[in-house]
């Protein structure tokens, strides 16, 4: 088991939440190559998107914002009670999906989440976790190395909070600068630098203006963990997009201000969709809500990227 995901089981298990009501992501990540989910044998190989002869230069930094959206991971999920407190969605199911997102600008790479483990990639049949049967196409490593772009060289990590499905790939951003909500503990998790050096972290309250120009704008969005968070890339032909984390898990969360069962306050989370809900008025931004699998199929497919 590896760093990261013995750290999160250590830290994630104290729910007390019954099984059937569990939040997304509030269980342990999955199986990391070291310890393979229940059932199945480690592989023998690393699977064939990790071969490190694939991968190509890396590529020169962006002259202009562009994003690149990542697929993540799926999440079946059989009964989305967990995801309304007012009962509504008992008895019914779906298929969630899961995004990480790259900006690349001109001063720097920012990855915003980091998706389920890559090591479920190594599992075409998925695996089980925490009430959802989870797949992943392409590690998360393969998808940055094929746009050429090494984990190692992004400067930027901040993710939208710290469920397992959103910080699974954490060690590969480990020498990035952290850029995080201080509610959002996230020295639980955060592994030592790969290379040595020391942390790098920027804290924030509200808001941060990762550039300094605007275009790429963290929010504050507390209510599904005390420190969630959700992201501004207001980009040059595409326009602004609003990502909204876990703010919203399925369009009819928005629709409906639904609140998950075990989000850390009912009351901060609807007071959070209204700032938000404000924020996408000013901006006119179009919301991509992160778990939604249409507005995943709606972004285009890396290598191409929103600009």
């Amino acid at each position: 088991m590896n760093r990261v995901v013995a750290i999160l089981v250590v830290s994630l298990l104290g729910c007390s939440a019954e099984a059937g009501s569990k939040q997304l992501g509030s269980e342990p990540a999955p199986s990391s190559p070291a310890a393979p989910a229940p059932g199945t044998d480690a592989p023998t190989k690393p699977p064939a998107d990790t071969d490190p002869t694939s991968v190509p230069s890396p590529s020169p930094p962006a002259t202009q914002l562009q994003a690149y959206v990542f697929d993540c991971g799926a999440l079946d999920t059989p009964d989305l009670d967990r995801f309304a407190d007012d009962g509504s969605l008992a008895g019914t199911s779906d298929v969630l999906g899961n995004m990480c997102v790259l900006v690349r600008h001109p001063e720097g790479d920012l990855l915003w989440d980091a998706g389920l483990p890559d090591s479920v990639a190594q599992h075409p049949e998925g695996e089980a976790w925490a009430g959802f049967q989870i797949t992943l196409k392409a590690s998360l490593r393969n998808q940055l190395e094929s746009i050429g772009v090494p984990p190692t060289s992004i400067e930027f990590f901040s993710a939208s909070h710290s469920h397992g499905d959103h910080i699974g790939n954490v060690d590969l951003v480990s020498t990035a600068t952290w850029i995080v909500d201080p509610n959002e503990e996230t020295q639980s998790f955060r592994p030592a630098p790969a290379d040595g050096s020391e942390k790098k972290t920027i804290e924030f309250s509200g808001k941060h203006d990762v550039f300094g120009d605007g275009t790429v704008v963290i929010v504050s969005t507390p209510g599904h963990t005390p420190g969630h968070a959700s992201l501004l890339v207001d980009l040059p032909n595409a326009g602004p997009h609003l990502f909204t984390g876990d703010l919203y898990i399925l369009p009819v969360s928005r629709e409906r201000r639904l609140v998950p069962r075990n989000n850390t306050s009912h009351e901060q989370t609807l007071l959070s969709m209204d700032a938000f809900e404000k924020l996408a008025d000013e901006t006119g931004a179009r919301v991509v809500i992160q778990h939604n699998p249409e507005d995943l199929a709606a972004m285009p497919q890396p290598p191409a990227f929103l600009d």
